[in-house]
């Protein structure tokens, strides 16, 4: 059965990513790559929910005109169905989710505690499924297609020690997303993984006073010789959300700066 359009794809408009004009949520938009997400849509002319735990989200609005935060727990039912319900009562639709919103624990896989693994999974994985699900009921109502772009990590192919809580969320992650992509063919909805590398952003921030410095410090583990830059992950979310990637779903997209060619 084929499936309908992509959205946005042959969309006329002021650029030729069919983005502007479409109706865009993200989550973690407060900072990091969530930021760098926004700034990228609205640039393209997007109208963009932007989701965030933290009050932070709010100081968007006065940088970014028309985009609509909203404060939330990204892993409750309540906050996806919000995001939703805001983004078609302001602005008439879903066209494009992306889930970034994560959270992290290092630690020995023996000192990892059952709080640290519940607290993993509700918000890399449990957010990220409650929040499709919502867009994905709204997207096949609406009958426009749509794309959802979750956020994984290179963790969805390789293990991280240390990590086994968040190694395991990221790859529930890249499993969620291709049941997705097969389910929603037929509605002319994509869904696809970006899987960054190491990213200097302040995810570390809660728990070590050096969090850059220690993020940038895997430079080396990346062939490139450097750790990425937010605006350079949300430019792979933005190619999978437009339509330049129209045949596009399901795939794992790393944007690792090698870090799982070898």
């Amino acid at each position: 059965m084929s499936g309908s359009a992509p959205a946005g794809a042959g969309a006329s408009g002021g650029n030729d990513e069919g983005i502007e004009g479409k109706v865009a949520i993200v989550t973690g938009a407060a900072r990091g790559v969530g930021r760098a997400t926004v700034s990228w849509l609205h640039a393209r002319g997007a109208l963009v929910v932007a989701e965030d735990l933290r009050d932070a989200v709010l100081d968007l609005a006065a940088e970014f005109a028309g985009v609509i935060p909203l404060v939330g727990d990204v892993a409750l039912e309540d906050t996806a169905a919000r995001a939703v319900g805001v983004a078609r009562e302001r602005f008439g639709a879903v066209h494009i989710l992306i889930n970034n919103a994560g959270r992290t624990v290092n630690k020995p896989f023996s000192e990892t505690g059952s709080d640290d693994w519940d607290v993993l999974m509700a918000v890399n994985a449990r957010g990220a499924f409650l929040h499709s699900r919502e867009a994905f009921r709204a997207m096949i109502e609406q009958g426009s297609g749509g794309s959802i772009v979750n956020v994984g990590s290179y963790t969805c192919t390789v293990g991280l020690p240390e990590g086994s809580a968040y190694s395991a969320s990221k790859g529930a992650l890249a499993q969620l997303t291709k049941v997705i992509a097969l389910e929603g063919g037929q509605h002319g909805i994509r869904a696809n993984v970006v899987a960054p590398g190491v990213i200097e952003t302040d995810l570390l921030d809660s728990f070590r006073d050096d969090s850059r410095e220690y993020l940038r410090s895997f430079a080396a583990a990346h062939p490139l010789g450097r750790v990425a830059e937010p605006e350079e992950i949300a430019e792979v979310i933005g190619f999978l959300a437009s339509s330049r990637s129209s045949f596009v779903t399901g795939a794992v997209v790393a944007a690792d700066g090698g870090f799982t060619a070898g």
